[in-house]
């Protein structure tokens, strides 16, 4: 049986991923129609994967607006 390993992040490591943004920031975008799905939702709050995340924060900051500002 092969094992498999998720990276995961909360909030509070997108906070820090994107730039130290606020709290409320933050759960702006996780907010947004656009971020990723979360993948858990925890006592302590959503979980995403590392790679789709990333991959959003990249989507945004190659489009024209930067996008990485709530809505």
């Amino acid at each position: 049986m092969e094992s498999s390993t998720f990276r995961l992040m909360g909030v509070h490591e997108i906070r820090v991923r994107i730039g130290d943004i606020s709290r409320q920031q933050a759960y702006l975008l996780v907010n947004r129609p656009d971020f990723p799905d979360p993948v858990a939702v925890l006592a302590q709050g959503k979980v995403w994967l590392v790679e789709e995340v990333e991959a959003w924060i990249a989507a945004q900051r190659s489009s024209e607006e930067g996008g990485l500002r709530p809505p």
